[in-house]
Formats: C-alpha cells, sequence, structure tokens
C-alpha cells in the first residue's frame, strides 16, 4: 500500500478528514523549507503538498504567484526542491510527500528522469497542473515505473464523462477544485462542493480532497465532514509572505496548521463513520 493511501485509510479508520497544508518549496528561502515541512507535520499535517516554483503559476492567484517569485529569487531549482524532500524523507518515513508544479520544469529536464529522481529523493504524488490527461502519456509510464502517484484536477463544471475519464486514469486521490477561479479566491459555494464531491466518489473510489478557496479554519471545517481530505494553501503560504525569514516563522505555520486540524477534527466529530483499524 502507497503511503497516500496507507495515510487516507489512517484517517478513516480516526473519523476524521486529511489535513494537506501547501506550502511553496524555497519560500523564504530553501534552507527555511525544512523545518516548514517539520512544523506542518508537527502541527497535524497528514500529506504535505510541495509547490515546485514556477515563473508562470497560470492556476495560483497572487498569493501563490508572489510566493513563487520569492522563491526562484532565492535560488530554488527543482533540483533543490528534491534535495529537500529527500532531507525531510531521512527523518519521515510516513508522511506522504505530492508535489505541485507545471509541466514546463519537467519537459526541461524530461519527465522520465524527473519523475526517477523524484521517486528517488521520496516523492510520493506528483500534480502537474497543466498537464493534460491526454498528454500525460510519457509522465504516466515513467509514473508507473517508480511507484509516484498522478494526482488530476476536477473542476465543479467538469462534465461527467470527463469526471470518468480523469478518475480512471488518477492515482493518490482525487483533488476537487472547489471554485471556478485560481487558488486564494474567496467564492466557496458548501453545496456546490457538498454537489462535486458526491459526483467525484460517483465515479471513483479513490479519496477526493478539496482545494481552493479554503481561507481559514472555519472553511476548513465546513468542508472537512463531507470530503476525505482538505487541502489549503493560500492562507498559509500568506502567513508565509508576511512573516518572512525571521526567527519564528516554523512556529507560526505549526501553530497555523494546528488551528485547521482542531477545527477539522472538531467538525468531523461523529459525522464520518470509522472503519476499524486493520
Amino acid at each position: 500500500m502507497s503511503r497516500i493511501a496507507e495515510r487516507f485509510r489512517h484517517c478513516r479508520a480516526a473519523g476524521r478528514a486529511a489535513l494537506i497544508p501547501y506550502i511553496t518549496a524555497g519560500d523564504p528561502a530553501p534552507e527555511a523549507t525544512l523545518d516548514l515541512m517539520r512544523a506542518a507535520v508537527a502541527g497535524g499535517a497528514d500529506i504535505l503538498e510541495l509547490g515546485v516554483p514556477f515563473s508562470d503559476p497560470s492556476a495560483d492567484g497572487p498569493v501563490i504567484q508572489a510566493a513563487a517569485l520569492r522563491a526562484l529569487e532565492a535560488g530554488t531549482t527543482p533540483a533543490k526542491v528534491l534535495d529537500i524532500v529527500a532531507a525531510f524523507r531521512a527523518e519521515d518515513t510516513t508522511t506522504p510527500v505530492v508535489l505541485m508544479g507545471y509541466a514546463n520544469p519537467m519537459e526541461a529536464a524530461g519527465y522520465a528522469a524527473f519523475i526517477a529522481d523524484a521517486a528517488r529523493a521520496g516523492v510520493d504524488g506528483l500534480l502537474t497542473v497543466d498537464l493534460p490527461l491526454e498528454e500525460a502519456e510519457e509522465a504516466a509510464a515513467a509514473a508507473r515505473q517508480y511507484g509516484i502517484e498522478l494526482i488530476y484536477l476536477v473542476a465543479p463544471n467538469t462534465t461527467p464523462e470527463r469526471l470518468r475519464t480523469v478518475c480512471a486514469a488518477a492515482g493518490g486521490f482525487v483533488y476537487a477544485v472547489a471554485l471556478k477561479g485560481v487558488t486564494g479566491a474567496a467564492n466557496l459555494d458548501i453545496e456546490q462542493v457538498r454537489e462535486q464531491v458526491a459526483a467525484v466518489r460517483g465515479a471513483t473510489d479513490l479519496p477526493v480532497a478539496v482545494g481552493f478557496g479554503v481561507r481559514d479554519p472555519a472553511s476548513a471545517a465546513r468542508l472537512a465532514p463531507m470530503a476525505d481530505g482538505v487541502i489549503v494553501g493560500s492562507a498559509l503560504v500568506r502567513l508565509i509572505g508576511e512573516h518572512g525569514a525571521g526567527p519564528g516563522l516554523a512556529d507560526g505555520l505549526r501553530e497555523a496548521v494546528s488551528a485547521l486540524r482542531k477545527a477539522m477534527d472538531s467538525a468531523c466529530s461523529g459525522s464520518i463513520e470509522t472503519e476499524e483499524a486493520s
């Protein structure tokens, strides 16, 4: 069983939704990212989503765009991101790590070479925002070879036919984009998300994690009872950007993740069917 599958199984057994915080690797500096990953786990993160900074992050709003620019200016490269993951994996062998990024850096390295290096570093999943299913054959073949899950996004306006096609190819979990917009947008419609999650569950047995528009513990708590996982990005990236590289950054992130964890667990209490741990 993969680390991702095992972590979702554990969360279901505990009667809670998985908390998946996103941070941009290399923001505010490459040497800070490992401490931030540790802090997120200490705060209650179940899976870590690590952004690979890119100059043209078309799916991201201004907060994560600014973080990517800071990371690039600090000298962060895809190779350095993998070095950070390897350092994290040397001390944490159970927390899944998902890389979120764009196709251009992988194409420059070669899909097979990048995925092989990612697997050696200890990456569990890969979410490439601008790589459509029809153009992912090379990446999918390498992912199968090296045991990395390819995670795909589905949107509120994804058609039922497209949903079935994407879910059939997906691994790890399905990322349900909760709104029509970029990361950090504010127009979250909880009833629409509920219907969307139900539709995804009708198309796959994979866990469904909801992201985009999750701004604070209250919105995370509203989503947690209806989803297998909740992804929080812009709110945490904003905190990192406002704090900068000064002392106390890791502690601040840990506290923010802990607040999300407590709110989600409180909302899930008694509302998610649990299963006995095997």
